[in-house]
């Protein structure tokens, strides 16, 4: 395993960081999921990312089981506050000071910890002023519970507005957590630059577009296996489940070979090019993913290999940076 830096930070993490959406709590039983985490210890891994809204605060849950007996100290830790948890009740989501004081405090319980190494909100409240959340992060700071302050999928603008009332007050905000991929690119343009300037990194989600990057979905079939088979998760994969795009993913596998790396650990291998990524989050239904997925690193594609995963799947990929404005909720979510 490698480890990188976390923004202008002393903190380094696992560049391969395990994460536990979609699965604990949800998806496989509770034994298969500590598997899996004790396949990414075993492995290297030391950090470990989730949220409070996994599966309604079990995935918390479920992570904090997984890693009792484990030295604290040599691991890092993070969790997310935004989107409804419990009842979902009119101040049971968001980033106000009501919601985000509680939610640290279930976080820890949940995840048997005193504090997370990072905390992070998972969306921009357009319903809070900035500086009532920024403000609210910083006694969590200062109060011992969390480390260091990240987003998640936060525009340019709203990156560089949070930052500089984090200088303010004293605390740091240090990471970006958005989706990246061969498929998505719309960080790109404007949210790395503006993170390299202001030393935030980016702790990437879905490096593998959601499966797609596996090359198990093949153009002018229907999918019977994997989320894009599942009514509900599919709905949201429908950008990379075109057949031109399916097609332009199929000419990835000759280059993988040529790599010596299966088609997922180049879609990894790939996002961890990129020296303003920290880590690419990977998550594992088995433990055989994750034992599969750790071998992307460390590992150097060179100027030649990208340039044709680049011809491959480039004319394909969304680079458009407003997309992450457009994806967002424009009001709370209650």
């Amino acid at each position: 395993m490698e480890f990188r830096y976390l923004g202008n930070s002393g903190l380094k993490i696992s560049e391969i960081t395990y994460g536990n959406w979609l699965t604990h709590g949800s998806q496989v039983e509770n034994e298969v999921a500590h598997q899996c985490v004790r396949a990414a210890l075993d492995a290297g891994i030391s950090t470990f990312d989730t949220a409070d809204v996994y599966a309604n605060t079990k995935a918390e849950t479920v992570l904090g089981e997984a890693l009792q007996g484990e030295r604290r100290e040599s691991l890092e830790i993070f969790t997310k506050v935004y989107w409804p948890t419990g009842p979902g009740g009119k101040n049971d989501t968001g980033l106000s000071r009501k919601h985000i004081m509680e939610s640290i405090d279930g976080s820890l319980l949940r995840l048997r910890t005193d504090y997370v190494d990072l905390y992070q909100a998972h969306r921009y409240d357009t319903e809070t002023p900035l500086e009532e959340t920024m403000q609210a992060f910083a006694d969590v700071v200062r109060q011992g519970k969390a480390l260091y302050i990240g987003v998640s999928e936060w525009t340019a603008d709203q990156i560089r507005a949070g930052h500089a009332l984090a200088k303010d007050l004293g605390i740091q905000l240090i990471s970006s957590q958005p989706q990246y991929s061969m498929l998505w690119r719309v960080i790109e343009p404007e949210v790395v630059p503006t993170c390299e300037e202001l030393g935030i990194s980016q702790i990437v989600w879905s490096p593998m577009a959601q499966g797609v990057l596996s090359g198990k979905y093949l153009p002018g079939q229907q999918p019977t296996e994997g989320r894009a088979a599942d009514e509900s998760m599919g709905k949201g994969m429908q950008g990379f489940m075109r057949d031109e795009t399916l097609r332009a993913v199929q000419e990835l596998k000759p280059l993988a070979e040529e790599a010596g790396l299966t088609m997922p650990q180049l879609a990894v291998a790939w996002v961890l090019q990129n020296p303003n990524v920290a880590a690419a989050l990977v998550g594992a239904s088995k433990p055989s993913q994750v034992e599969d997925n750790v071998k992307a690193a460390g590992v150097t594609l060179d100027a030649d290999l990208m340039a044709k995963i680049d011809d491959a799947v480039g004319g394909v990929a969304e680079k458009d940076p407003g997309k992450t404005a457009e994806n967002a909720p424009q009001t709370r979510v209650a």
